[in-house]
């Protein structure tokens, strides 16, 4: 079960807010993904938008970012490694330690001190085992599966600055930006994916909070499939989201992949719950009723106003 309280992001989205009270909800969203849990010691230029101020703040005066980080020691090996294959790589836990080049036992270590740093956490995997049938054995490739944990980096900033800057040290020590921003602008979905479904569970925890609160929310991945949420209810309700950070309006078709990923892992969902920044389609406007919920930006708004 994931625990409610762990890993919390919105007390941090609120202290993000105040410190810069002047940016419009979308741009909030799109600056605490890159500089989130790093107010201080952080400007943006009147005229700036988002690109200029990362290629100013991390490209430009990357000498001063860097020693944002803490403690310093994370910029050496292996530290540095294991934190950008955490940022880099879809977390789970031995994709890492294979990503960094760790065997297991000094990876462990590692990963105990950071997370005891406050720097990584551990979101726990939901997945049942699997068993074989009385006379039955488990296909060989099934009996070399492995059900594992992830790992999430607890501050935005720290998860971007691995993720998009220390993997181009080298190029922003000697002044030279072009890589690191076409790296940027290349992959900068991924800095705000994460953090927008992280968002979108506490957005549903504070949905259900008077109706039905939630026992359990997260991320789920099993053998067959990923999705951005599955939270449970005290009743017993299994909501399952879909995430959609930027695009077009979210369409019907995105709730039939749903629909079907969900069948394929063999989860019975009462509700199905969408996120989009970006609207909704007329049908799916439509039938939004009984056990479809539909999130859209306005809606985000609610976490400011639940600190």
């Amino acid at each position: 079960m994931a625990h409610l309280k762990e890993g919390r992001i919105r007390q941090q989205l609120i202290a993000f807010q105040q410190r810069f009270p002047y940016l419009s909800l979308a741009q909030l969203l799109e600056y605490f993904a890159v500089f989130g849990g790093r107010e201080e010691g952080v400007h943006f230029e009147f005229f700036e938008d988002l690109e200029q101020s990362v290629e100013r703040i991390y490209g430009r005066k990357y000498a001063r970012s860097r020693e944002w980080i803490r403690p310093s020691y994370l910029l050496e090996e292996p530290y540095r490694r294991l934190l950008i294959a955490v940022a880099k790589g879809d977390g789970k836990l031995h994709n890492v330690l294979r990503r960094a080049r760790l065997d297991e036992r000094t990876g462990g270590r590692l990963i105990d001190e950071l997370v005891c740093l406050g720097v990584l956490r551990f979101e726990e995997s939901r997945e049942a085992p699997l068993h074989s049938r009385p006379g039955r054995w488990l296909p060989r490739e099934l009996r070399r599966y492995r059900i594992q944990d992830k790992l999430r980096f607890r501050r935005p900033f720290d998860r971007f600055w691995f993720g998009f800057v220390a993997p181009f040290a080298g190029d922003l020590e000697r002044g030279k930006t072009q890589r690191f921003m076409e790296g940027y602008r290349q992959h900068r979905d991924r800095a705000f994916s994460l953090l927008f479904e992280q968002l979108s569970a506490e957005l549903l925890e504070l949905h259900f909070a008077g109706e039905d609160p939630l026992s359990s929310l997260g991320s789920y991945w099993d053998l067959h499939n990923e999705f951005d949420l599955l939270v449970l209810t005290e009743s017993g309700e299994l909501i399952l989201g879909e995430c959609k950070y930027k695009g077009r309006p979210v369409c019907a078709k995105e709730l039939h992949k749903l629909r079907e990923k969900a069948k394929v892992s063999g989860l019975k969902v009462s509700r199905y719950a969408l996120f989009s920044l970006s609207g909704f389609s007329r049908e799916l406007r439509e039938r939004r009723q009984g056990d479809l919920l539909l999130f859209e930006l306005e809606d985000f708004r609610r976490l400011l106003e639940a600190g």
